[in-house]
């Protein structure tokens, strides 16, 4: 299964190679946003959009509310695979 992570765009660091920081969650890091580039909505117009980035890559602009309810299905994820993980773990032998 391929997920996008939700994230917002907060600077264009290289606007020749369409390269960005996101803010994901409160971490930062450089996407590339050439799938979101449009000659209607340029690389200066995508600081502040909403972004679903997969492998690097901001793949299409969300809303904000849609950001957030991704976060949230992929936080229940990650507390699902932890609370497995503690399942598995506790019916190991010693």
């Amino acid at each position: 299964m391929c997920l996008g992570v939700p994230g917002q765009i907060v600077e264009i660091v290289d606007p020749e190679l369409l390269i960005a920081v996101a803010d994901v969650a409160g971490v930062r890091r450089k996407v590339n946003i050439t799938c979101i580039v449009t000659d209607e909505h340029p690389a200066a117009a995508c600081i502040g959009d909403w972004v679903l980035i997969h492998v690097g890559f901001a793949m299409a602009r969300i809303d904000e509310a849609e950001a957030a309810e991704t976060m949230k299905v992929l936080t229940a994820m990650g507390e699902l695979q932890a609370e497995l993980a503690a399942m598995q773990h506790s019916g190991e032998t010693a």
